[in-house]
């Protein structure tokens, strides 16, 4: 008796080991998250300390996995990047945000939405250019990703405000994004990747000029995502909490708008031209 217990308890363990692992499989619609610390997350910070405020938009779910800094895949929280962007304190981002959204729409089934967070606070574009260290580990995150299924569905992008404090840097901006795009799209062996990115809603005294940069790129399958006007906390850098759950909202809108339009209904809430389930 005992010992049909304890191979009882083994099959029982090994089962649910099997369904843990199943979470990076085939129906894994993987989101890179990449850029400063915006993208990394301050909301809900002061005095480097984190509120631990969570907003009912971010919560967790079983459907939202997050690769952490070991490459494994874990059921995400609050704050995606604690253990990416180790040397400062992460609070709230746009992530959670947008995955939640994205499970909420109406009429396309994403299985398992998987984040990948990459983003580390005070980089310029150059620290992303091929060859270099972030974007090493970025590659190298992405591909992780992979290794048991899933696709990457696009790259949600929100860097700039270091390059806005440099005019030789904000000149260049355009130049060296469009670069970054293409080696990363190459790299990753996904020619049309979308990429969301951010147009940024704080900097330097060159903001402006890599702010048109941003919004007048021109590849396929590059969107851009205006974050200026949404609240800034009391440092003028870091979008607050609201206003990253506004930022992951308008984020969902835009990579929905990437996919096949689905049949509408009268009685469907509609954001953006798009519809989502009521949450």
């Amino acid at each position: 008796m005992e010992y049909l217990l304890s191979l009882m308890l083994i099959l029982v363990s090994h089962a649910c080991a099997v369904s843990a692992a199943d979470w990076g499989l085939h129906n894994n619609n993987i989101f890179i998250l990449a850029g400063q610390s915006n993208m990394a997350g301050r909301g809900g910070i002061v005095n480097e300390t984190w509120d631990g405020i969570v907003p009912s938009e971010c919560r967790p779910n079983p459907s939202i996995l997050r690769l952490s800094a070991g490459l494994t895949w874990v059921e995400a929280r609050e704050p995606l990047h604690a253990d990416i962007d180790t040397n400062k304190t992460c609070g709230i981002g746009p992530g959670m945000v947008f995955a939640n959204a994205v499970l909420n729409l109406k009429d396309h089934f994403f299985g398992i939405v998987g984040l990948v967070p990459c983003a580390v606070g005070g980089t310029n574009l150059s620290e992303w250019s091929r060859g270099s260290y972030l974007y090493t580990q970025l590659v190298r995150r992405a591909t992780a990703s992979l290794q048991h299924g899933g696709k990457i569905r696009a790259l949600l992008w929100y860097q700039g405000e270091s390059d806005s404090e440099s005019r030789d840097y904000a000149d260049s901006y355009k130049g060296k994004l469009e670069k970054f795009i293409m080696d990363l799209r190459t790299d990753l062996q996904s020619p049309m990747l979308p990429v969301i990115q951010v147009g940024i809603a704080s900097g330097g005294p060159f903001m402006e000029t890599v702010r048109k940069a941003q919004l007048g790129l021109h590849l396929p399958n590059v969107t851009c995502v205006d974050a200026k006007g949404l609240p800034l906390g009391s440092d003028g850098l870091h979008l607050t909490t609201p206003a990253q759950v506004q930022l992951g909202h308008k984020l969902a809108r835009a990579f929905l708008q990437t996919l096949p339009r689905p049949i509408t209904n009268n009685t469907s809430e509609r954001c953006g031209g798009l519809e989502f389930q009521d949450a």
